[in-house]
């Protein structure tokens, strides 16, 4: 039976005890078994998990390719277990430290193959996840089915996960947005798989981890729901992947790794690693987090002084702005958002983006003149 096998076929009450809590080890590789240093770490500091657990790919015999190449597969004894009920509650156990150091808007990747990603997302939900989004990684490059029995495997699942319902999590949208040429991200990802420089190769030449992910599909998930300076696990760590992409982009981070060959090579691998230049970590900023605006802060600071007329982009309509930061349109009156809905006999407007100030003949929206008055802040 293998180590993982053992640890998590010992009843909860006989394991060994836990140290006590250390301070948050930040941009460091912690060598041991997930579970065990995941206790170790104290309750509601890690902003984003990442997690790419053994798959339990129960491969029987060797595969070979049609020349007679043996395919390099995943065959180590860490992805080895006696039974699902056994990798049941190996995941059960890692999924009750990640939920206990998540703070509470923190969210949680996961990624699997068809082997065991479906186990995953039930015991996640067991464990009080709130699935968010499945998104599938379509490989570009994956490896053939060489035998002819099944269809080619070209895709994996990643589940994303919040704490609760209810949870404030970072979704950088606009972000995700400009990343996708201005359309916004789908959940089907066509990516490579890692291959040529970006494999970490061991010192005698073979490739150093049999799946090392690639760094895109990282940088997409980091720039997607974290921020500059946010604490991002990853309780299996590898070749350090994570941690690379996270130098990078200015996140710190915590990686747990029970190979000591994976964690060497993952050291070297980060240290050489350069971060971006702050200018060039900068994202479109999300509406959402921005300060709210009242548009009487603008009529108090002259920006759009009492009198001026406002206009829709077509010049349907005309408003005249009031001195307490309402407009009067004919019969109605009140807010820019209430005075556009009436006027267009609809349910809700945007008075930032309906209302326009005639500037010399060009029509200028409101909301243009929100964001030199935030820029001023």
């Amino acid at each position: 039976m293998n180590l993982i096998a053992r640890i998590a076929e010992q009843p909860r009450s006989f394991r060994p005890a836990t140290a006590a809590k250390r301070e948050l080890p930040l941009d460091t590789i912690l060598q041991g078994d997930c579970i065990a240093e995941m206790a170790r770490l104290p309750d509601k500091s890690i902003d984003m998990i990442f997690a790419d657990p053994p798959y339990n790919l129960q491969l029987g015999g060797d595969l070979f390719r049609p020349e007679g190449s043996r395919v390099d597969a995943v065959d180590d004894e860490w992805d080895k277990f006696d039974s699902l009920a056994t990798y049941d509650n190996f995941t059960r156990d890692w999924l009750e430290q990640a939920r206990r150091v998540l703070k509470d808007d923190g969210t949680i990747w996961v990624i699997g193959s068809y082997h065991n990603i479906y186990r995953v997302g039930t015991l996640l939900q067991d464990a009080d996840f709130w699935i968010l989004n499945d998104i599938v990684w379509r490989k570009t490059n994956p490896m053939p089915n060489f035998r002819g029995t099944r269809f080619t495997n070209s895709h994996e699942t990643l589940i994303w996960c919040a704490k609760d319902e209810k949870a404030r999590n970072t979704f950088n949208y606009r972000a995700m947005k400009a990343l996708n040429d201005d359309l916004q991200m789908r959940s089907d990802w066509l990516l490579p798989i890692c291959a040529g420089a970006e494999r970490v190769k061991g010192e005698d030449g073979a490739k150093a981890h049999p799946t090392q992910k690639p760094e895109a599909l990282l940088y997409r998930i980091l720039l997607a729901c974290t921020k500059p300076g946010d604490v991002v696990l990853d309780p299996f760590f590898g070749t350090g992947t994570t941690g690379a992409v996270a130098r990078r982009l200015g996140r710190r981070w915590i990686g747990i790794e029970r190979e000591r060959a994976y964690a060497k090579v993952a050291r070297e691998r980060i240290a050489s690693t350069l971060p971006l230049d702050e200018s060039a970590m900068r994202t479109v900023p999300d509406k959402r987090e921005q300060p709210r605006v009242a548009f009487g802060l603008l009529v108090e600071s002259g920006m759009v002084p009492p009198g001026t007329a406002l206009t829709d982009a077509k010049r349907r309509w005309t408003a005249t702005v009031c001195a307490d930061g309402s407009v009067a349109s004919g019969k109605h009156a009140g807010s820019i958002h209430k005075v556009g809905a009436a006027l267009q006999n609809a349910p809700s407007c945007n008075g930032w983006t309906f209302w326009h100030v005639d500037e010399g003949g060009s029509l200028r929206p409101l909301d243009a003149l929100r964001q030199q008055h935030l820029a001023a802040l």
